[in-house]
């Protein structure tokens, strides 16, 4: 009995001992280094342009460049395009300039106007219209306010 007793608390002791030691945790954050533009565009450029890009890839590459908080270059928003078109889905070409769209925040106005003219010969070329071609950058269904009238 007093053995069994001795080694618990043997134990006990022991295992005090390296509680401290295990409960230390370290800093172990990196620092990245901000990407250059011209290789961040040249990177999702060569992704979209893969021969083998399917549906998956396609929308997880648009997802990851639309994380960031930047408006895709025109390069990349035609690739992109062209991707849309090997996989046979213009309704994610259509969903891609939207989002894109969506990006230009505040300065719409002024940022996709200037994204259009650069991809509209891409556009022509595919044949896939504008969201505000096809009216989706109005509501259908919207009454008109009494306010307004």
């Amino acid at each position: 009995m007093w053995r069994y007793v001795a080694t618990g608390f043997a134990k006990t002791i022991h295992l005090s001992q390296w509680v401290p030691t295990l409960m230390l945790s370290r800093n172990c954050m990196h620092v990245h280094e901000e990407e250059p533009e011209h290789i961040f565009t040249k990177r999702f450029e060569d992704f979209f342009n893969r021969c083998e890009i399917d549906g998956w890839d396609l929308r997880q590459g648009m997802n990851d460049i639309l994380g960031y908080d930047a408006v895709p270059d025109p390069k990349v928003i035609e690739a992109g395009l062209r991707a849309c078109r090997r996989v046979n889905d213009i309704a994610l070409a259509i969903r891609w300039l939207e989002a894109c769209k969506d990006r230009c925040g505040d300065k719409v106005d002024q940022i996709y106007p200037y994204l259009l003219s650069h991809i509209r010969p891409t556009l022509y070329e595919l044949g896939i219209p504008t969201p505000e071609e096809l009216n989706y950058d109005k509501p259908e269904l919207a009454v008109k306010s009494v306010f307004d009238m």
